[in-house]
């Protein structure tokens, strides 16, 4: 089935983005779809696994998707890899080492590529864990989400206790990257146990934790069926103690909920944040390349089968170029995660537009607190960071008159 490419004129506003002088980096995101549970508050594109997995089928899909993908990044290098899901940890070592091969063979990498695998803690995937060292994983992110076995049962993981923490341990000793993801504001949670949660976390020694704030997302089973939740005050207050927390134990907060030691901070997602370009291959993989015509962003089968059925002739289901008007909510949507912020200058690098263009609203967003901006760099404000989406919304464009 032939893509369904968006013509500019259909899009809001009407113009596509001037070309951009230079590129920006260029980064590898690869979707692996299944997992062994779904987990009853996500919402991305995972799908429980019936039965066994089809790895070598994926990876023929995975190696034509990117074939496909290659004339429009020719000549341009990998700065970093994301194998995310899902559970990519299902995935034997052999079929991780072979899909990188296939990677080197066709994109060079930069000297000391990150490499990342999205791994959960229980028993079976951690056994693989030296496997994907082997392979050329060079960073693991590990889907602990809390050591509470309590919290862990309400939120439907797989693994308990004991295997969160010994899943650890076989992470740290096989990498030197690990990051660990948790979650706070959790069914029946109290600020004590989220506390300890953060406080038993940061004790491991992980290089790199993200600790977000469970919410409920449409088209999930807790969104369907609520459970008991913290207010909006514990949830706050227990944000405070995470942050807190990490500050103390030496992480820095440089992203809304990314904590790292100094120079441990994930350079995939950096790369996000700053407005690069990704490649994404896997079924529903997202893509944003920067091209002579504009910046066009791309969308693959989301379902398993259909991708797997597509990849041969082409695996990009839609396809569009981004309006000129759209980039400015685009970029700061990305950018303002980062509580650095960014340099003023990154700005026209990335859209091929001036700052000039919209200083205006940042003019205002800052004598309305929102954002703080001098000739080094702009960047939200204590109060800016709390209210983020409303400083966003500030950046859309002007709606059809």
């Amino acid at each position: 089935m032939a893509p369904r490419v968006i013509p500019i004129a259909t899009v809001a506003g009407g113009k596509a983005a001037p070309g951009l002088a230079v590129p920006p980096p260029l980064a590898l995101y690869v979707h692996f779809p299944w997992c062994a549970r779904k987990c009853p508050y996500c919402d991305f594109n995972s799908h429980e696994a019936r039965g066994a997995v089809p790895e070598r089928e994926y990876l023929a899909a995975l190696v034509a998707d990117l074939d496909h993908a290659l004339p429009g990044v020719w000549g341009r290098t990998i700065s970093s890899v994301f194998i995310g899901g899902g559970t990519p940890s299902l995935l034997a070592a052999e079929t991780v080492d072979a899909l990188l091969s296939a990677v080197r063979a066709r994109l060079p990498l930069q000297p000391g590529a990150e490499v990342t695998l999205e791994a959960n803690p229980g028993s079976a995937e951690s056994g693989r864990f030296a496997g994907y060292r082997a392979a050329g994983v060079t960073r693991l992110s590990l889907g602990v989400q809390s050591f509470d076995g309590r919290h862990l049962a309400a939120l439907g993981r797989i693994h308990d206790a004991h295997e969160a923490r010994r899943g650890v341990e076989l992470a740290l000793r096989h990498f030197d990257n690990v990051n660990l993801d948790l979650m706070y504001a959790l069914p029946g949670q109290t600020l004590d146990e989220a506390r300890a949660d953060i406080g038993f976390a940061a004790a491991l020694g992980a290089a790199h934790l993200s600790a977000y704030h469970l919410t409920l997302e449409p088209n999930t089973a807790f969104h369907r069926a609520p459970p008991p939740l913290p207010d909006a005050d514990e949830a706050a207050a227990m944000q405070d103690v995470v942050e807190e927390a990490l500050d103390r134990a030496g992480y820095r907060h440089y992203e809304v909920a990314a904590f790292a030691r100094p120079g441990s901070e994930c350079r995939h997602n950096l790369n996000y944040w700053t407005f690069g370009d990704y490649l994404g291959i896997g079924a529903g993989a997202h893509g944003k390349l920067s091209q002579p015509e504009g910046i066009r962003r791309e969308t693959r089968q989301r379902h398993p089968q259909a991708y797997l059925e597509a990849a041969a002739g082409g695996a990009v289901q839609e396809a569009r170029l981004v309006a000129a008007a759209d980039l400015p909510f685009e970029f700061m949507m990305n950018a303002l995660r980062l509580t650095g912020g960014f340099a003023p200058a990154l700005f026209a690098e990335r859209t091929g537009l001036s700052l000039e263009s919209i200083r205006t609203l940042v003019d205002a967003a800052v004598a309305d607190g929102l954002l703080e901006a001098d000739a080094k760099r702009i960047a939200p404000s204590a109060q800016g960071r709390h209210f983020l989406n409303d400083l966003l919304q500030r950046f859309l464009p002007e709606p059809d008159r």
